[in-house]
């Protein structure tokens, strides 16, 4: 009991974290906009985790997502104001995003490999930047509400799950457990949502 309570109480941050990471999850798939305040306590706490675990890419990620938590706000509320619906609308990539996102991935891929070899004492720079690099468009993807964000998070969450695993980060795996069966669902739940949609048009 002494050592749950002293663990515990050693990964406070982490536990808390993780929590607001599957709020985060649920308000996701729910359309809901306060998705995206959650979402910035979240990588707010989620910079300190992963620099004390070294994960620096993922450090970095949190970043970008506490920038781009305030653009999906604004945008979220903005298509709010204009939706007969009273939210963005849901929406397919089309041929040129696909393009565009598939570019920017391989590059942002590239660039952070490049920077935690370089640069870091990374012990997965590999898997590290794939996760990275995949997040960041998938993120403004949600921002966008672009239904196959949903497809990427899939695979990102088992990576991820695998890395957190390997790094004794359990808190964390249990939390990308809950992504990656929340990504499933998330993607069925939109599939719906935009099926409704496309129908009231």
């Amino acid at each position: 009991m002494v050592e749950i309570i002293a663990w515990t109480t050693e990964h406070a941050i982490e536990i808390f974290a993780a929590l607001s990471g599957i709020l985060f999850l649920y308000l996701e798939i729910k359309e809901n906009i306060w998705l995206w305040p959650i979402g910035i306590i979240s990588s707010a706490l989620y910079i300190y985790v992963y620099f004390d675990s070294k994960f620096y890419a993922d450090m970095g990620l949190q970043v970008y997502y506490l920038l781009i938590s305030v653009y999906g706000w604004i945008l979220w509320f903005k298509g709010a104001e204009t939706s007969k619906n009273d939210h963005l609308p849901i929406v397919k990539a089309t041929k040129t995003q696909a393009v565009w996102l598939t570019v920017a991935s391989i590059f942002t891929f590239v660039l952070i490999k490049w920077i935690l070899v370089k640069f870091t004492d990374s012990p997965v720079p590999t898997g590290d930047a794939i996760t990275t690099a995949l997040s960041i468009v998938a993120t403004w993807m949600l921002a966008k509400k672009i239904i196959e964000q949903w497809w990427i998070w899939i695979f990102v969450n088992l990576l991820s799950l695998g890395l957190y695993l390997y790094k004794g980060l359990y808190p964390t795996s249990v939390l990308f457990v809950f992504y990656t069966l929340g990504a499933v669902v998330g993607y069925f739940q939109w599939k719906k949502s935009f099926a409704h949609q496309v129908s009231d048009e």
